[in-house]
């Protein structure tokens, strides 16, 4: 046996055959691994999904609307005067939704959502679930 998988021989040795030596060889593989679903399908928060799509700055105050994926009441908004200092942020993006997320941005992400550049960002994993943000 070699990092739990037996050797085809040793499964003949074993007595077990070619589909059992195939389970145990992809549960052995599995056994370390750890899977996250991306998203929020509903069964975690809010009254049920909203739309994803939001306008991509606020015109009133020069604020950057980011586009949560999945979306049931997170919102992700990148003030102003955090645009123009230009610095590392990390962002509530909770809305009204039951649980919270964070997006955290580099000072290069934040300038080049400035700039008009697309960037996304995963959030936070709550809940069970995490979330895409896209600026721009």
């Amino acid at each position: 046996m070699r990092d739990g998988v037996p050797k085809k021989d040793e499964a003949a040795a074993a007595g077990i055959d070619r589909r059992e030596f195939t389970a145990a060889a992809v549960m052995a593989m599995l056994a370390g691994v750890t899977i996250t679903i991306g998203g929020c399908g509903g069964g975690g928060g809010g009254t049920g999904p909203s739309p994803t799509q939001s306008p991509s700055s606020d015109p009133t105050t020069g604020d950057r609307l980011g586009n949560v994926s999945a979306n049931h009441g997170h919102v992700a908004r990148l003030e102003a005067a955090r645009l123009a200092a230009g610095n590392e942020v990390t962002l509530d993006i909770r809305g009204s939704a039951d649980h919270p997320h964070t997006v955290t941005l580099t000072a290069e992400e934040v300038v080049a959502i400035r700039n008009g550049q697309r960037v996304g960002k995963g959030s936070s994993d709550e809940d069970f679930h995490t979330h895409t943000v896209t600026f721009n």
